[in-house]
């Protein structure tokens, strides 16, 4: 089993190994109980533990290097109920984390996954330097769906075009229309100034 493909996933303990991603989630195989289950993107996050940084007083450091140096020192695991205990392990095993933005939960979470690291014989490997890490799939499903966004607009564009077209072509038709009834009463006018006229010359006949 590879240090790469281990992971964390919200809303449940414990690290998962994740054996293949979906673009709606991943299936994954947790490393306790060894049960293999389908996550789903859009209800959990998945985070590679050799993506995950940890806050120091100088620069940050990958999560691998603190399990590193917890292997190498002596000092026993402490009891994870014991915040205090946890607190002053990690005062004396790794000094320069920034213990005010690094909490006691974090710790915590740092003892409980390298306890079950080592008891899934996994080798533990700092990623070198220039290395990505692998896209988690909850990272898949952001662009997928910011693509799906995009093609609605792009249709109401199209329907919103033709309707654009329609109103310019009533408005060039308009004084058309209007230039048409005026001819049309022009013309009215015309033909019925001699009936008038005639009118008139029989009147004066009489």
């Amino acid at each position: 089993m590879e240090y790469s493909k281990i992971i964390s996933v919200t809303g449940f303990g414990g690290l998962f190994e994740l054996l293949s991603s979906k673009s709606d989630g991943a299936i994954v195989r947790s490393l306790d109980d060894k049960t293999t289950r389908f996550v789903s993107s859009r209800q959990h996050n998945f985070s590679h533990l050799e993506s995950i940084e940890i806050f120091t007083v100088r620069d940050n450091v990958n999560l691998a290097e603190v399990f590193l140096e917890m292997q190498k020192n002596s000092t026993p695991l402490p009891d994870t109920k014991d915040n205090a205990a946890v607190k002053k392990y990690f005062e004396a095993v790794y000094p320069d984390i920034d213990f005010e933005r690094v909490y006691t939960s974090d710790m915590k979470k740092m003892v409980k996954w390298l306890e079950i690291l080592s008891a899934n014989n996994i080798e533990i490997k700092a990623p070198e330097a220039g290395e990505e890490a692998e896209s988690t799939p909850a990272a898949a499903e952001v662009q997928e769906e910011a693509v799906e966004e995009e093609k609605p607009k792009k249709a109401a564009k199209k329907k919103a075009e033709p309707a654009a077209e329609k109103a310019a072509a009533t408005a060039e038709d308009a004084p058309k229309k209007k230039a048409a009834a005026k001819k049309t009463a022009a013309a009215t006018t015309k033909e019925e100034a001699p009936k008038k006229k005639a009118a008139k010359k029989k009147t004066d006949s009489k």
